[in-house]
């Protein structure tokens, strides 16, 4: 049986007496259910966008990331774009709804927020999780009070129906599902008529001739991290959440104290690259901002949340440890890319003395997701340090539509 509880703790921020009771608790119980050995990495993630847009968003995927393009599932109300790097990288689902007046409970999430209703159809919707015995794990979540979409909810959502897919979050309104498939078996999503679309092709095609045109095609491996935004008061609830629907397990929080906001981490327990199965990080204001204007303290986060709801923030691709005549990597691509048009919020932030690198792009016209890079030197083994993710957090606010000032 896995242990989920024998890990090491990294991180300076306190959390309550509740969190710290019930994390021990729950991994516990999740454990002797079976669940933890049940429940394997991330398999997939899940985008929607606009419609029209998904085309020359997989160009842009295929540019910034080492995903290609690589069949099209038409269903009756999306296109499904399979995007893949590897089997022991997670695939990626892109959907693109068919007609601007869709409505479903994902564009009604949206709508709720006055930047995120602006794109009514775009938004991360969550991740696929692998496991041995779907129907077994399900149940055994239903025990435990988790809701799941009933088969004829998950044809009306045009969602594929080998996938067993929970309801929304209320803390981070991003779904979690569950797939099976034979080991060193091919990944299969049972929706729709499978094709290949030359308009996606012809994309992918775009985006991949330019990243060997550049030579940053060997430097960019995959995902590292996926960032949510979740409101103060449901920092802890958010966490406990995933770990409960996932086999992860909490690796520690460290407070940024100059954006008064915590990064929160969670790690696959089997302790599998996170090339394999990317880590979990919550980003939390440290005080609602219903009472932030007694402190006069800075509330990018909050925000954030405030203007596009509760949702993933940016996905952290990593690149490869090394140097070009003198230029680190993670200089070398973002230079590169930079100079195809695509627009970042700062300058590279970090050093190889720290221990790595990192920077944001500005947030995609087709999905609002940024794409973070982030370069590790030698053994470093974090995700960020305090200075840089004070940097990055600080740049994120004071792009347009997110800023306090413009909504």
């Amino acid at each position: 049986m896995i242990c989920s509880t024998d890990k090491p703790r990294f991180g300076d921020r306190f959390n309550s007496d509740f969190f710290e009771e019930y994390v021990q608790r729950l991994l516990t119980e999740r454990d002797s259910s079976g669940l933890t050995d049940m429940i394997g990495g991330i398999e997939a993630l899940m985008i929607s966008v606009e419609p029209g847009n998904s085309v020359e968003y997989i160009t842009e995927l295929a540019l910034m990331t080492p995903y290609e393009y690589l069949v099209t599932l038409d269903s009756e109300k999306h296109f499904t774009h399979v995007l893949r790097i590897d089997m022991n990288s997670p695939d990626i689902l892109l959907r693109e709804v068919k007609h601007a007046n869709h409505n479903d409970i994902f564009r009604s999430l949206n709508d709720l927020y006055p930047v995120g209703a602006k794109r009514s159809h775009s938004r991360y919707l969550g991740e696929i999780l692998l496991t041995s015995n779907r129907h077994e794990v399900v149940a055994l979540q239903q025990q435990r009070e988790f809701r799941f979409f009933p088969i004829g909810q998950l044809a009306e959502l045009d969602l594929p129906l080998n996938v067993s897919i929970s309801k929304p979050s209320p803390y981070t309104q991003n779904v979690v599902g569950y797939m099976e498939r034979p080991e060193n078996g091919i990944r299969v999503y049972q929706h729709g008529k499978c094709s290949i679309l030359p308009t996606a092709q012809a994309a992918n095609d775009r985006g991949k001739e330019m990243q060997e045109r550049l030579g940053i095609k060997d430097l960019i491996l995959p995902i590292d991290h996926l960032a949510t935004r979740v409101y103060s008061q449901n920092r802890e609830a958010a966490i406990l959440e995933y770990l409960a629907l996932s086999s992860y397990y909490y690796w520690g929080s460290y407070d940024i104290h100059e954006q008064n906001s915590s990064t929160n981490v969670t790690k696959n327990v089997r302790l599998d690259p996170e090339s394999k199965s990317p880590a979990k990080v919550f980003t939390a204001n440290n005080h609602p901002y219903c009472v932030n204007h007694l402190d006069k303290l800075p509330s990018p986060t909050e925000t954030f949340v405030r203007n596009y709801g509760p949702r993933l923030h940016h996905i952290a691709v990593e690149v490869k440890d090394g140097n070009v005549n003198g230029k680190e990597n993670i200089d070398v691509v973002v230079d590169a890319i930079a100079a195809q048009g695509k627009g970042f919020l700062l300058e590279t932030v970090g050093s190889r003395e720290e221990g790595l690198k990192q920077i944001f792009s500005s947030a995609s016209d087709f999905s609002s997701l940024i794409i973070e890079y982030v370069q590790r030197f030698g053994d470093f083994q974090g995700f960020f340090t305090k200075d840089n993710v004070a940097s990055l957090t600080f740049a994120a606010g004071q792009e347009e539509g997110v800023s306090t000032n413009h909504y």
